[in-house]
């Protein structure tokens, strides 16, 4: 209980103020369409270097558990994910917004978000020195399992068909292989200078997500839309918050993932809160609900993608191995004030170690208060006309694209992927599974070859790959995830024609 100790820390002038500034700045960032939580944390480095340590921590921290939440509001409003985390959020959170919820769906986000964000930070106290040996036993042959388990849940995220999920999510792991091969060096697919490089994973988002939006935008003009029209009620909290109990099996489902896929490196949340949302929607029993508007979607992804950052910061502090990207940058801040996280970490700086952690507590919920206060003036964006908010979306969509860096073959690439997700569409094609394949195709094949090199040392590829009980427990998964996903779609097919041949009789 030695965290207790350092809890005063963090309600100092100078801890309370950054903490509240990063909350709130995080949240903005997170909504802006390209600043993922890697650049927003990145972006906040220059101004630690004259805080102490632990202020400069408080800073970083703060703006990364909100910078995740923050994401949302663009998910769910514009169907653009603010960062990769919130793909899952937009599946249901904007069909919400369309039906006239928008503030409701933005309370649920963030109720949802602030709850997995609690578990997950209670487990970093807690458990941390049991959880960062449980995350030493992952290797690439592990790690290649997993991004295969990712990989079954690809047809099952378009609810329009389980054929063209699977094959959207192949488009998008034929993607993930242009650009130069990082193991072996080869040249794969560069039709242009710009794919020299791969395609980045935030402006493939983009454009994904925001550019057949924004053609659809121009395409209505000033078109009023039922959306415009959204009114929130006085008591839309404590309605949330009813919802919210309503849908506990959704909230351990996704807190559950969350909390496990963060504590493995170099998966991150994106990851998380789209396996959460996939197996939550296994698991109900208005399956055929999930992405027409479903809260039990949108509480399954938003409680995952904050349930991952406490335990992503666990092999970050205790084996100084970063558990997501966001981690490695805030490592990188550590390092800057001369601090090296590791075992003797929370022994010479414990309250430097206890009072980030602790921050971060306090951030979660500064951030659910934050977020449902300005959750009922977000949602009247929507009164924006057409025309005026496809312009918006576009200049954030092409400053969010070259940000990255600073590259105009980033913006040529993501508009080239937006126009072609825009026909893609139009043939009942969906862009959360081309994502997800473009997200665990660099995961899958590194940690195939990193395996097989190691393999050739040892037993063989077969050994190495197919047994152990860490191994088997994710084929079995996969194989599961795979088996369900065709019944699933067997059951829907045979549910539609028993339906057409009713009213045939009929």
């Amino acid at each position: 209980m030695e965290f207790l100790n350092h809890f005063g820390g963090v309600f100092e002038p100078l801890a309370l103020m950054l903490l509240i500034g990063g909350t709130v700045g995080g949240l903005i960032l997170g909504a802006t369409p390209g600043l993922s939580p890697t650049m927003a944390v990145a972006l906040l480095i220059p101004f630690t270097f004259h805080l102490q340590p632990v202020h400069g921590l408080i800073l970083l921290g703060a703006a990364y558990t909100s910078t995740v939440a923050g994401g949302a509001v663009s998910a769910i409003l514009l169907k653009i994910p603010g960062a990769p985390a919130n793909i899952a959020t937009s599946l249901d959170g904007h069909e919400m917004a369309k039906q006239g919820h928008g503030a409701r769906a933005l309370h649920l986000s963030f109720l949802s978000s602030g709850v997995g964000g609690l578990i997950g930070v209670l487990l970093l106290i807690f458990l941390t020195p049991l959880l960062s040996q449980w995350a030493l036993a992952f290797g690439p042959s592990h790690l290649f399992w997993l991004a295969i388990v990712g990989v079954t849940v690809i047809g099952s995220l378009d609810s329009n068909s389980f054929v063209k999920g699977l094959l959207s999510g192949c488009i998008g792991l034929w993607l993930s292989m242009i650009g130069y091969d990082d193991i072996q060096g080869a040249q794969r697919f560069i039709f242009h200078d710009a794919l020299s490089g791969g395609i980045n994973i935030i402006p493939a988002l983009i454009g994904l997500f925001a550019i057949p939006q924004v053609i659809d935008m121009f395409g209505k003009g000033r078109f009023i839309t039922e959306i415009e029209t959204v009114k929130v009620p006085k008591q839309q909290f404590m309605n949330s918050l009813r919802e919210l109990r309503g849908n506990v099996r959704a909230l351990t489902i996704g807190t559950t993932f969350g909390s496990i896929i963060g504590l493995i490196p170099g998966v991150g949340g994106q990851i998380a809160g789209l396996v959460a949302y996939d197996q939550t929607r296994k698991f109900s029993p208005d399956r055929d609900k999930f992405g027409t508007g479903h809260p039990e979607g949108l509480i399954a992804a938003e409680s995952a993608n904050n349930a991952m950052v406490g335990p992503s910061l666990v092999p970050l502090l205790t084996l100084s191995i970063p558990g997501s990207p966001t981690a490695a940058v805030l490592l990188g801040g550590l390092l800057i004030h001369g601090i090296f996280p590791g075992t003797d970490l929370f022994d010479n700086h414990p309250q430097v170690a206890w009072t980030f952690i602790n921050s971060m507590l306090i951030g979660q919920i500064l951030m659910v208060a934050f977020g449902i206060y300005t959750a009922q003036w977000a949602a009247r964006i929507a009164l924006v006309p057409n025309s005026l908010m496809a312009s918006a979306v576009l200049v954030l969509a092409l400053f969010g694209s070259y940000s990255i860096q600073q590259s105009m073959g980033d913006v040529y690439i993501m508009l080239a992927l937006g126009v072609g997700m825009f026909f893609l569409d139009r043939f009942g094609f969906s862009a959360a599974p081309l994502v997800l394949g473009l997200i665990l195709g660099p995961i899958a094949e590194a940690n195939f070859i990193q395996g097989t090199q190691i393999a050739a040392a040892q037993d063989g590829p077969w050994v190495y790959f197919l047994t152990g009980p860490l191994n088997m427990l994710l084929i079995f998964f996969a194989v599961s995830s795979i088996a369900f996903s065709f019944w699933s779609n067997l059951m829907a097919s045979k549910s539609k024609k028993d339906g057409l041949a009713e009213e045939v009789t009929k």
